[in-house]
């Protein structure tokens, strides 16, 4: 498994950038009103343009995230984690390039902010005690990799859920490097 965390560290940053890019259509520039909601286009959709929105996990519930910017200036700014996985329902959140779900920690309706991603994996502790249950992705330039799908039978589908199993071992989180700036609808 070491040579699998090795190989994903060292391209996990252009993967991110595939999935981000991809995801925009390689459009990287956000529209003058970054917060407007009228017809908004789906990220995964041809020929969508930020902002776009995916749908995001955030304590068990889905919401709406817009994409504002996919490729921020380097800052210095406080980041919030948003976490890559495996699809937790039969529609995955995300189809660009592979199939996925995302998930946030608290929300912050209505504010612009700056997310870090975080690909969420079965560690050889999880997959070898039958704890985590991954869904084998291939992904362009990195090959197979074993996303998580479930904890101890549980949807990943909060951040604490998340962070819990990766401090008992269950779960990997490998940094991609990528941060963007989003924003929540009102719900």
């Amino acid at each position: 498994m070491s040579s699998i965390r090795a190989r994903i560290a060292s391209r996990s940053v252009a993967a991110v950038t595939i999935v981000l890019a991809a995801a925009a259509l390689t459009t990287y520039t956000a529209a003058a009103s970054p917060v407007q909601t009228a017809r908004l286009t789906n990220c995964g959709a041809i020929g969508a343009t930020t902002p776009c929105f995916e749908k995001v996990w955030s304590d068990g519930n889905q919401v709406k995230m817009t994409f504002v910017d996919l490729n921020p200036a380097p800052s210095t700014d406080p980041t919030r984690n948003f976490y890559v996985l495996a699809p937790q329902v039969r529609t995955p959140q995300g189809t660009v390039p592979f199939l996925h779900d995302h998930v946030i920690g608290d929300v912050s309706s209505g504010n612009l902010v700056r997310y870090h991603g975080y690909f969420v994996l079965c560690s050889a502790l999880g997959i070898a005690s039958g704890g985590c249950v991954p869904s084998m992705t291939s992904i362009p330039g990195l090959g197979t990799i074993p996303f998580a799908k479930t904890v101890n039978g549980q949807k990943l589908t909060s951040a604490g859920t998340i962070e819990s199993a990766e401090n008992s071992g269950l779960l990997t989180i490998v940094d991609t490097g990528g941060e963007f700036i989003a924003t929540i609808a009102a719900q």
